[in-house]
């Protein structure tokens, strides 16, 4: 019975060490496993780090200052809250490029339909306050074409150069829509629409317009018009030669700009940076997306979309 017993706590022994060791041996493994994931999530964010310093370092390179030159802001595509050329981006490089000692003058190099007058206001604004207060002066230089809120914009400039097929004017302002009234009765579909407040729905594509409606927009879309010949005529002054055409939505070619004093003169951002600033370096103020920038914007964007994927994960366990 003796012997039974010790080869009982043997055995048992011998499963208890067994046991240990393989549990020991489990944690041992799940933490070398943590710790490579931890290093590994390490490596990734030195790497990615590196990558945003090297660009950034190269992307401050490009524009850094050196003696006397040329500043250039870029405004190209449309003139939105949300786009490159919205007074968000653009206000802080104007900023910076007529702040810069060695910033002898500021050239405007414009290629854009228009878009909102809000912004070209905006940055209009903003312009004549930083040529008042910096005493520098600023060109517009347009590429292919400077209509409407993009042409509000350059008249803020002391002088505006174009090419001789340019795209210049269209001082105007539109509101546009679609209605669907008629469509609707004709499948036989009812638009139910629930507002509080006689014409809070006016604007909606489905609901007839009434006379007042249709007035009341069109005195809105005259002021705002008003509005932008005012800041022609205070930009242009006495080399504006106005016509019924002029501030009519019309738009001309940078030769017929010229002849109607619209533009001043034929010239590119190499030309005016040359022949016109004297200061033939010509240095990027342009505040645009860098390519680490944008690794940046997805890399939050993903961080962001596994927080609220896990948070939906949660909220669904619960």
């Amino acid at each position: 019975m003796a012997n039974e017993d010790n080869l009982d706590r043997g055995a048992i022994g011998w499963e208890r060490a067994a046991i240990e060791k393989l549990l020991l041996a489990n944690v041992r493994e799940r933490r070398a496993a943590r710790r490579w994931r931890i290093l590994r999530s390490v490596i990734w964010m030195l790497l990615f780090g590196a990558l945003i310093w090297v660009l950034d370092i190269d992307a401050f390179s490009s524009r850094a200052p050196s003696g006397p030159h040329t500043a250039v802001v870029a405004i190209r595509g449309e003139i939105d809250d949300q786009g490159e050329a919205s007074a968000e981006n653009v206000l802080p490089a104007l900023r910076d490029a007529l702040e810069d000692s060695d910033t002898q003058a500021l050239v405007l190099l414009i290629n854009s339909p228009g878009g909102s007058p809000v912004q070209a206001g905006l940055i209009n604004d903003e312009i004549r306050r930083l040529r008042k207060k910096h005493d520098k002066p600023v060109y517009a230089v347009v590429e292919e074409t400077c209509a409407s809120a993009a042409y509000y914009i350059a008249v803020a400039a002391d002088d505006i150069y174009v090419d001789k097929a340019s795209i210049v004017g269209s001082i105007g302002v539109l509101m546009d829509g679609f209605g669907f009234v008629g469509t609707l009765d004709k499948l036989g579909v009812e638009r139910r629409l629930l507002t509080a407040g006689q014409n809070k729905g006016f604007l909606d594509p489905f609901s007839p317009q009434t006379p007042e409606q249709r007035q009341y927009a069109q005195a809105m879309l005259d002021q705002i018009h008003r509005q932008f010949i005012s800041v022609v005529k205070q930009g242009r002054g006495e080399r504006l030669k106005e016509t019924p055409e002029t501030f009519s939505g019309l738009f001309w070619t940078g030769e017929q700009s010229i002849a109607l004093g619209l533009a001043d003169g034929y010239g590119s951002l190499d030309s005016v940076a040359r022949d016109v600033v004297k200061a033939e370096k010509v240095i990027d103020y342009t505040n645009k997306d860098n390519i680490a920038e944008r690794l940046a914007k997805r890399f939050g964007a993903a961080i962001g979309q596994g927080a609220v994927s896990a948070l939906r994960a949660g909220a669904v366990v619960r």
